[in-house]
């Protein structure tokens, strides 16, 4: 019975594939200006990865839905194109990983209140529903400063990144290394174990609270501030390498 519902998942995924395939999302000039002026990881790309980039970017378009929520009647393409901009960043070193659990993505317009935590937030993953949630205000501000290591994009990108690879049905689950993981996760521990005791780090306080947030603060770090996380601790850093499957050091001028 679990194989057969299993198997029915994945025809049904081919199927949602072929159709989104059918209704894809097509980059316009005005939103490719859109990149170019505001996304500098795009802008510090050759051509040939700007055309890959510019291909994903339609596909992860194509599956997800963006609701604005409070006072955000409608969705500006350059909400969309900058978020499904930061999934592809973080997703880069895949060619087929788009976050397909993650359906819709929340826009409020600043930090806003859960009634379920009872405390206002600035984004957040929720996998049960297949949302992620951000705040549009915070999300641009993480993106004013690429040097500081806080990029709330980035920070719920890399949460719905760690939680797709564990969702065992869809067609996306188990795509880390599982050797490279298991060496990023002894590492990250000795990392949490160090902010816990006041020792100082690269990384963000929060990035002490458990490993969930430790993988999303390091990926802030990772991304932001690449050549400081290398000199701070090269294995860690090489162990990201080869997990995200990318190198920002590359384009981020030390």
């Amino acid at each position: 019975m679990f194989l057969l519902h299993s198997l029915l998942l994945e025809i049904f995924d081919w199927l949602s594939d072929g159709v989104a395939y059918l209704k894809r999302w097509k980059i316009t000039s005005a939103e490719k200006a859109i990149l170019e002026n505001k996304f500098i990881y795009y802008q510090r790309l050759n051509q040939g990865h700007k055309n890959e980039f510019v291909t994903k970017l339609e596909l992860v378009l194509t599956g997800k839905s963006f609701i604005g929520r409070s006072t955000i009647s409608v969705v500006t393409p350059e909400m969309k194109i900058l978020i499904g901009a930061t999934i592809v960043m973080v997703t880069f070193g895949w060619n087929d990983i788009r976050l397909l659990h993650f359906k819709k993505i929340l826009i409020y317009p600043s930090t806003y209140y859960s009634t379920i935590s009872k405390q206002y937030h600035r984004g957040e993953v929720n996998p049960r529903h297949g949302i992620i949630v951000l705040s549009w205000s915070c999300f641009l501000e993480g993106m004013e400063n690429q040097k500081d290591g806080v990029n709330l994009g980035i920070h719920e990108v890399a949460h719905a990144l760690k939680l797709e690879n564990q969702i065992y049905y869809n067609a996306e689950s188990e795509f880390f290394n599982p050797e490279v993981y298991h060496s990023f996760q002894l590492l990250a521990d000795e990392e949490i174990a160090k902010i816990k005791a006041g020792n100082l780090t690269v990384f963000r306080s929060s990035g002490g609270l458990n490993d969930d947030e430790f993988f999303a603060v390091a990926l802030e770090t990772f991304f932001e501030k690449p050549h400081e996380f290398f000199q701070y601790n090269p294995e860690l850093y090489g162990n990201l390498v080869r997990l995200m499957r990318q190198d920002p050091r590359v384009w981020v001028k030390g």
